[in-house]
C-alpha cells in the first residue's frame, strides 16, 4: 500500500480528532466520527485483511448511528457545555501542543513496533491522546463517549499491527457497539433528567 496514503489517512484522523474536540453541533461531530472510522480502516488495512477492516468501519458507522438515532429522538437542546476550559482558542492550543508531543513520542514507539510503520504508530498515538484531551473537557455524556470511541479507536489501529486474530477484532467490535449503547442509553437518561 502506498504510504502517500497511509499518511493522507493518519492526518485525516488527526484532522476529525481536533474537528470532535472543537465541534459544538452533534450532527458535525458525528459525522467526523464517521470519517474517522473510514481513516482508520484504512491504517488497519494496512495489517488486516480487507474483511476485518471492512468490519471495523461497518461497526464504527454502526455506533455513530445508534448515537445519531437516539440523539434525533431527544426533544429538547442539549445544554451548553459548562466545564472551564470552554474556548475554542484554547482547545485548539492544547490540541497543537499535543500534536507536537506525539510526533516526538512516534519516533521512540518505532524502534519497538517497527512493524507497525510510522503512519499508523502516529495516527493511533493521535486518536488515543487527542482522545483523553477531549474526555477531560467535557461533561456532557455525547462527548464522552466519543472521546472514549477515539481513544478505543486509537488503541485498535496501535493493536492491529501486534495482532491479527479474528476473535480480538470481534471482541473490540463489541465494546465499541457497546460503548455506543450505553452512550444512547446515558443520552437518554440525560434527556429525561432535563425534561424533570
Amino acid at each position: 500500500m502506498s504510504a502517500v496514503l497511509l499518511w493522507v489517512a493518519a492526518l485525516l484522523l488527526a484532522v476529525t480528532s481536533v474537528g470532535l474536540l472543537l465541534s459544538r453541533d452533534w450532527r458535525w461531530s458525528l459525522g467526523l466520527l464517521a470519517i474517522q472510522y473510514f481513516a482508520a480502516s484504512w491504517l488497519v488495512y494496512q495489517h488486516w485483511p480487507l474483511t476485518m477492516s471492512a468490519a471495523k468501519l461497518v461497526t464504527g458507522w454502526m455506533a455513530a448511528a445508534v448515537l445519531g438515532i437516539t440523539q434525533l429522538g431527544i426533544k429538547n437542546n442539549p445544554a451548553a457545555e459548562t466545564s472551564w476550559p470552554e474556548g475554542r482558542l484554547f482547545r485548539i492550543f492544547a490540541a497543537v501542543l499535543f500534536l507536537v508531543a506525539v510526533s516526538a513520542a512516534a519516533n521512540r514507539l518505532t524502534d519497538w513496533l517497527p512493524d507497525a510503520g510510522m503512519p499508523s504508530i502516529w495516527g493511533s498515538l493521535v486518536l488515543i491522546g487527542l482522545g483523553l484531551l477531549h474526555l477531560g473537557m467535557t461533561l456532557h455524556p455525547l462527548k464522552v463517549i466519543l472521546g472514549l470511541l477515539t481513544t478505543l479507536l486509537g488503541f485498535e489501529v496501535l493493536y492491529s499491527a501486534v495482532e491479527n486474530s479474528i476473535l480480538v477484532a470481534s471482541l473490540l467490535a463489541v465494546v465499541t457497539l457497546g460503548l455506543a449503547l450505553t452512550g444512547s442509553y446515558l443520552l437518554t437518561l440525560d434527556s429525561a433528567g432535563d425534561s424533570e
